[in-house]
């Protein structure tokens, strides 16, 4: 089934991920800032100390997986922070534009070398970074790095085209995990299965579109 590697991997969504992964088969790499006992119990290689943010971080990720071929590279690290306009915090802003715009980017580039015809990557992004869907304001930080990284995911997904790898860009829906108060309407286990099917049919051809996990295709 090939090695698939997942960030943000110690908790929700993305320790979900790994679980499923590892359940099909596939050799899974989890990384992740520090792991958790969930974590440690799957019995997977873990990468800890990986702080997406961090240049130096990432290389030495990138250096211990030299020669490590990825058939499957899923963004999951992400951050949320609940900005309304009358109690902006700026630092917390930037501290989510690390995380979930340029903390994908980072980790692709340092990873190229591990990919090759016929690896996908996925982005865990979210329709709140959807311009269009956009009904009720608010969550600047989040919304804003959500669109950055989609935009790096259709230009990820178009400079990769010619090496014969496919970019999903999914929105999981709005998952009960601890990022969101466990809130939702979504189990965890629920939209990592969706994801997968996501990633499943994803193909050159829809390379660089954003998706729910239900399948459906959300605006820009």
């Amino acid at each position: 089934m090939g090695t698939a590697l997942v960030t943000g991997a110690n908790r929700g969504i993305g320790l979900e991920l790994v679980k499923q992964l590892r359940d099909r088969g596939h050799t899974v790499i989890a990384a992740c800032r520090k792991a958790s006992s969930e974590l440690k119990a799957l019995g997977v290689r873990v990468e800890a100390g990986v702080d997406v943010t961090s240049d130096s971080a990432v290389r030495v990720l990138a250096d211990h997986l030299a020669r490590t071929p990825i058939d499957l590279l899923i963004h999951n690290a992400g951050v949320l922070a609940r900005e309304h306009l009358d109690a902006l915090d700026f630092e917390s802003m930037r501290r989510q534009y690390e995380v979930n715009a340029l903390g994908p980017l980072r980790v692709t580039a340092a990873l190229l070398g591990n990919l090759a015809r016929g690896s996908k990557i996925a982005i865990i992004t979210s329709r709140m970074g959807s311009i269009g869907d956009n009904t009720s304001g608010g969550y600047y930080g989040y919304r804003m790095s959500k669109s950055a990284v989609n935009m790096a995911g259709a230009s990820l997904a178009r400079d990769l085209k010619p090496r014969g790898i496919a970019v999903a860009l999914i929105h999981p829906g709005f998952v009960r995990t601890e990022m969101t108060g466990r809130q939702g309407t979504v189990e965890a286990k629920d939209a990592a299965r969706d994801v997968l099917a996501r990633i499943d049919a994803l193909t050159l051809d829809t390379s660089g579109m954003l998706c729910h996990a239900s399948g459906e295709r959300l605006p820009w």
